[in-house]
């Protein structure tokens, strides 16, 4: 397909097969041979990670209409919709006792990412800090994933792995969050 030099090329679903160590590897190849060759790849994954990763420009499609088209910044931090935020990522809905202590509006629809929320950590400027109970975790290596009851809901939080600083399921723990750092959208 390159050999025509061609303007654009479609590539639909190019590294489904691949096992995750491979597939990581193909995705700098492509993306080193799309700035190479300088050609606009129109690059179709469900893979959120992999769009992420790749993109210069994303269009996230909801029943055949874009909802948001941007960078992998705009659509991932600043996501325009509910329907994006909810896709691209893994996220937390803040339910309406942590709402209302962060001072968000009432009649909206809240969201928080996963890095956002800081587990045991000193507070920083305008956080609120919620006392809570290690529910479970996932280990991933370069990270962990808490799920900490919170009393209202259940909260997640990705920590780095530092190797010191892991929480096991039962232990009581601190949760801080910003309310900067939520994305509010009117309930629908």
């Amino acid at each position: 397909a390159l050999a025509v030099k061609p303007r654009v090329l479609l590539l639909d679903e190019p590294l489904g097969a691949l096992d995750l160590k491979l597939r990581r590897e193909m995705q700098v190849e492509l993306k080193k041979i799309q700035q190479q060759m300088g050609i606009t790849f129109i690059y179709v994954t469900h893979d959120q990670e992999e769009a992420l990763t790749l993109s210069d420009r994303i269009a996230v499609f909801n029943k055949g209409y874009i909802e948001q088209i941007g960078t992998p910044n705009e659509i991932y931090n600043h996501s325009k919709t509910e329907f994006v935020c909810n896709f691209i990522g893994d996220i937390n809905r803040v339910e309406a006792p942590i709402a209302a202590q962060m001072k968000l509006a009432a009649g909206q629809n809240h969201f928080i990412r996963l890095e956002r929320p800081h587990v045991n950590k000193p507070k920083r400027d305008d956080e609120i800090l919620i006392d809570g109970v290690v529910e479970n975790i996932e280990y991933y290596g370069l990270y962990i994933k808490y799920y900490i009851d919170v009393g209202s809901q259940i909260l997640k939080a990705i920590e780095k792995n530092d190797g010191i600083n892991i929480y096991a399921p039962g232990e009581k723990v601190t949760v801080a969050m910003k309310p900067t750092d939520v994305m509010s959208y009117d309930a629908q």
